[in-house]
């Protein structure tokens, strides 16, 4: 398309114009489709993330989620209207004398520049930046790590968040005298975990695993249910994160779990799936050692008698 004339280019002004204000003076909010953005940073660092619902991933947009030009722009804008409103707002354009486009002009720029997002490797290290900051609240504090949470979903940011240090910040998290701070840390490091050995490794390296397992007695229930979680995301089809879970009495752990009635159903299922998870990968792996629990008769006893539970899913998960 070249260079956009200036009409053009003032016809696409009044297209997003109020896209763009609306995107600009968004307050520091949530929603299901998009981020918490931490207050830490000054408001205009950062726009709102698009959520999956949003058109946000149109051809020709530059690597930080952006439009890479007026024409990409334009574009856009056009499949995005309605054409009779296109027509109209063509006609008001060329009524403009030429010092007003030459205004819109530099208007429109300005815009270009808000409108342009960040990308997730970018948010995700503001978001440790932020954490990294001795001074941060404990309201900004939660809300970069539930940013982190979203943001390391995707196994290509879980791998980033490795790159950029930040599991190191994470892990550091789960020291902090918050049992809120300690409980979304933990569910970070079981999400960028499941499934990906790359980061079950740097985790496990990093020494997580024994203090996920301490969290796992955590008198809170929410807490313990996320170090859990974790905790099985780690060693989940991994031989030797199995044995090292072992060498921590990962084996009593699951037997003080299933063999306590008190216990918050939720940890009850999540120990019966992961023992059945265990089970299937010692089936796998018959040359390694049978696994500690497996001769454990009270420890079996324990598992069995979870049937008598008045939860139908655990009955299920036993069962299986």
């Amino acid at each position: 398309m070249g260079r956009i004339p200036a009409l053009m280019s003032l016809l696409l002004f009044s297209m997003v114009m109020e896209m763009a204000r609306t995107s600009a003076e968004r307050e520091n909010k949530s929603s299901s489709a998009g981020l918490f953005w931490s207050t830490a940073k000054e408001e205009g660092d950062l726009v709102h993330k698009a959520g999956p619902a949003e058109d946000s991933t149109a051809a020709g947009e530059d690597v930080d989620g952006g439009f890479s030009s007026l024409d990409v722009m334009l574009q856009w804008a056009i499949g995005h209207s309605d054409s009779a409103k296109l027509k109209e707002t063509a006609q008001d354009v060329q009524r403009l004398s030429p010092s007003e486009l030459k205004q819109r002009q530099l208007e429109l720029k300005e815009l270009m520049e808000k409108l342009k997002m960040p990308s997730d490797a970018r948010l995700m290290q503001i978001a440790l930046d932020d954490l990294n900051n001795s001074s941060l609240s404990l309201e900004d504090r939660c809300r970069s790590l539930q940013e982190l949470l979203i943001l390391v979903e995707p196994i290509d940011n879980a791998n980033d968040l490795c790159k950029l240090g930040g599991l190191a910040v994470i892990i550091r998290e789960l020291n902090h005298p918050d049992p809120d701070i300690r409980k979304i840390s933990a569910w970070i490091l079981g999400k960028a975990s499941q499934n990906n050995p790359y980061v079950q490794k740097q985790v496990l390296e990093l020494g997580a695993l024994a203090k996920l397992m301490k969290m796992v007695k955590s008198s809170s229930a929410d807490e313990a249910s996320k170090a859990f979680y974790a905790v099985s995301a780690l060693i989940r089809n991994s031989v030797a994160a199995q044995q090292l879970f072992y060498a921590e009495a990962g084996d009593k752990m699951l037997q003080d779990i299933v063999s306590n009635s008190s216990v918050d159903v939720r940890l009850h299922r999540k120990a019966v799936f992961l023992v059945g998870d265990l089970a299937e990968c010692q089936l796998e792996n018959t040359d390694k050692a049978e696994m500690p629990f497996f001769s454990n008769h009270f420890f079996l006893k324990s598992v069995v008698d979870l049937t008598a539970s008045g939860d139908l899913d655990l009955q299920e998960k036993v069962v299986l």
